[in-house]
């Protein structure tokens, strides 16, 4: 969005004065109501002052929908929406071996963890943790203040009820604008790790939280795969998990 708005402030700039000041001073009192916003005037208004071609309008359009894959993501309003439709689909879909656990394939199951995966003779139970890069200094909605992986602007992402002793897997999805970075770690390496907190709510034995920030992410890259590695990548981390090796 940064990059949009700076496009066409520049585009505005080298306007005519009295062009652009006709421009500038009905942006200075525009009521915006879906669809009509602060972009959808200001390309309207170059393309009608002609400095906008609708073949400029259409490279725009491209670049900006390049930039924002994922931006979509940041529509999702309600937290149980992205966390549990779309996040576990969205792994389901990389990792279709992936399987929703029910008593018939483990007896004990009670709802605690997302997905089951069963290889050979071991079932790793795994939890699936989503969390969305946006702008830490935005009171914005998600989708205004939502960050492209390159953004300078500091952020944080809260990784929420984790409880490390119903699964053996953990596999965290970071959602920016414009790309998804996936990480997999052992349950042990969760827990153990510096920047879990125990206790996220009073009274919630063994449920804690984990934020990551522009200050600390470098330090989760070892756990970080592509995401065509995500099944073995579970593998590896029980194999951590349990020092075996299968």
């Amino acid at each position: 969005m940064e990059y949009l708005k700076e496009k066409l402030n520049k585009l505005i700039d080298e306007l005519s004065a009295d062009k652009r000041d006709v421009v500038r001073d009905r942006l200075s009192n525009l009521v915006s109501v879906y669809p009509f916003n602060e972009y959808e005037y200001i390309i309207s208004s170059l393309m009608g002052f002609g400095k906008l071609t609708l073949k400029d309008y259409y490279e725009i359009r491209d670049e900006y929908i390049a930039r924002n894959m994922y931006l979509y993501v940041f529509e999702i309003g309600a937290p149980r929406s992205f966390g549990e439709q779309w996040a576990q689909g969205h792994l389901k879909g990389l990792a279709p071996d992936l399987q929703k656990p029910t008593k018939k394939l483990e007896e004990s199951y009670s709802g605690d963890y997302d997905f089951i995966l069963i290889e050979g003779d071991h079932k790793i139970r795994i939890e699936v943790k989503a969390s969305r890069a946006v702008d830490g200094d935005s009171s914005e909605p998600l989708y205004v203040k939502a960050l492209s992986y390159d953004s300078k602007s500091p952020f944080w992402m809260n990784f929420q009820q984790i409880k490390p002793a119903h699964c053996e897997v953990f596999v965290w999805m970071a959602v920016w604008r414009d790309t998804i970075k996936y990480w997999v770690l052992s349950s042990d390496e969760v827990l153990n790790n510096k920047y879990y907190s125990k206790g996220q709510h009073r009274g919630n034995v063994g449920e804690g939280q984990l934020h990551i920030k522009e200050d600390n992410i470098a330090q989760f890259q070892i756990y970080e795969v592509k995401s065509n590695e995500i099944k073995e990548a579970i593998i590896r981390a029980y194999e951590r998990q349990k020092g075996i090796t299968i």
